[in-house]
């Protein structure tokens, strides 16, 4: 089988797009013949060596994928052969990654794919979507009502915060870089949308929600926690994912006596059990036309380097070349 792969850590240029045994299901796996995979930050990382994980040799990359159940070892019973499935979690922790024509994965890390979603819809949510659904519902107990602040609202995981949010009758205020940008923060549902480069977000924050946040989802680097506390309502609640050398500054005072929680969580630490809980709400918001991805960019998979040197120019560079998921498709 064709597949997207390294032989040890290094930039982009290190993927070697070439052929690999196609693997066996093991007792408890499945076998996935891929019809599309997404592109995440973290892939950068893993693949880079700035995760230092135990990897297998040779390493295929990537951690998402959608496609059909070709075959199901002795002990998987969730699924059959010709069942559509999606998932994520891969190529982490020492697990063999998705950017291959066939995928060997355990069932307890795939999920049926909705009537009517798409592979590349099913792939570009996986990641982001159960990473958005995990904070707000597992860490920071989102209730109706409630009013939501997310920085970035057409990034990846920003763009599943604004719709879960929608999704739960939760008020969101969010920023984007741009008019067009700003759009489609609009078309998700944000009920308020800040320019970050021409409007002032803290001032918007305050008219928006005087009585304070419930939550703040931060998906900055560098997070400014004093300003942060300032705009939070009693027993709000922070959430961090971003930022892994990241060194904030807190005055204790406000924030404990707000009752407030910073709250700091990697997706790939919760268990299946957390992960499939949060997949079967993503899949049937998809199915009820609630939820969607951001797709900005649609290649083959003998593309993976040149997807992973974009992302990477986009996450750590700013170049905002980017709006949504890179997908890659054998």
């Amino acid at each position: 089988m064709k597949a997207a792969y390294i032989e040890q850590p290094g930039p982009p240029e290190g993927i070697v797009y070439g052929d690999l045994p196609t693997p066996e299901p093991g007792d408890d796996e499945v076998l996935v013949k891929v019809a599309a995979v997404a592109v995440n930050p973290v892939d950068t990382y893993v693949r880079a060596g700035m995760i230092p994980f135990d990897l297998p040799k040779p390493f295929v990359v990537g951690c998402d994928l959608a496609g059909i159940v070709q075959a199901t070892g002795p002990k998987a019973n969730r699924f059959k052969a010709g069942d559509r499935v999606w998932g994520s979690n891969q190529g982490l922790l020492g697990r063999q990654g998705t950017f291959s024509e066939y995928a060997s994965v355990q069932e307890r890390w795939l999920y049926p794919t909705a009537d009517g979603v798409s592979d590349r819809d099913a792939a570009a949510i996986a990641l982001v979507g159960i990473t958005a659904h995990l904070g707000l519902f597992r860490e920071a107990w989102l209730q109706a009502g409630e009013t939501v602040f997310v920085h970035g609202g057409s990034g990846g995981v920003g763009s599943c915060v604004i719709q879960m949010a929608k999704a739960v009758e939760a008020r969101v205020i969010t920023t984007a870089g741009s008019d067009e940008k700003k759009e489609i923060c609009r078309q998700l549902g944000a009920d308020r949308v800040v320019n970050y480069k021409t409007e002032d977000v803290d001032a918007a924050i305050g008219e928006f929600a005087p009585g304070g946040l419930n939550v703040w989802w931060e998906t900055l680097r560098e997070p400014n926690l004093e300003g942060i506390v300032g705009r939070m309502a009693l027993g709000g609640r922070i959430v961090i994912m971003a930022g892994r050398d990241a060194r904030a500054t807190l005055t204790i005072g406000p924030f404990y006596t707000k009752d407030c929680s910073i709250l700091g969580f990697a997706m790939f630490n919760a268990s299946p059990e957390a992960q499939r809980a949060s997949a079967e709400d993503i899949g049937r918001w998809m199915g009820e036309k609630k939820l969607r991805p951001l797709i900005g960019r649609v290649m083959p998979l003998a593309e993976t380097a040149a997807a992973h040197r974009l992302q990477e120019d986009n996450t750590l560079h700013g170049e905002g070349t980017l709006t949504g998921k890179i997908v890659l498709e054998p």
